[in-house]
């Protein structure tokens, strides 16, 4: 990765808002954004249908999948913007392994905020009753990994302007 390149992974658990929020966030920073989702093999899609929780052994080629796509935007000098629920810190770990210009912005909010919104989403894989296994997975962003954690309430458009206030400094745009 590139020193003038940067990647923002937007993380947390389904229904936390990463797709919207990343592509608002890219959008505003003019980097490209790519939903996470759509580098899952259709395995691991088909088994979240479903309603069957992945195992670490179905994340692991997604996960290094996302971050070949990071390192090819990076070796054309291109920042990005990435959406992963990137649950588990080992996970975060492999998605940085080599890659100092990444950056997290962890979605957090409650059950029941989420749940409410996984019950008004149509047309997605990801079944509600997948949340329990993904809050059980969830190893929140630590102090010392790089990123920033916000809140999900509010309008979409507010929580990125919390996250690029928060991030404005590792992103050069302070």
């Amino acid at each position: 990765m590139s020193e003038q390149s940067r990647a923002v992974i937007v993380m947390g658990v389904t229904g936390s808002g990463k797709t919207t929020v990343g592509a608002l966030l890219a959008g505003r920073l003019g980097w490209e954004f790519e939903e996470g989702d759509s580098l899952h093999p259709p395995e691991n899609v088909a088994k979240m249908s479903s309603g069957h929780a992945l195992t670490d052994d179905d994340r692991w080629p997604w996960l290094r999948k996302i971050g070949d796509w990071i390192d090819h935007h990076a070796e054309n000098g291109r920042s990005v913007v990435v959406s992963c629920s990137a649950l588990k810190r080992s996970y975060r770990d492999l998605l940085r392994e080599g890659r100092p210009g990444v950056l997290f912005l962890y979605l957090a909010g409650t059950r029941e905020g989420i749940s409410s919104r996984l019950s008004q989403r149509q047309g997605h894989f990801m079944p509600p009753s997948l949340l329990d296994s993904q809050l059980a997975d969830l190893q929140p962003l630590q102090s010392d990994e790089p990123g920033v954690t916000v809140g999900i309430e509010g309008r979409p458009a507010d929580i990125v302007a919390d996250a690029l206030a928060k991030l404005g400094p590792d992103l050069g745009t302070a």
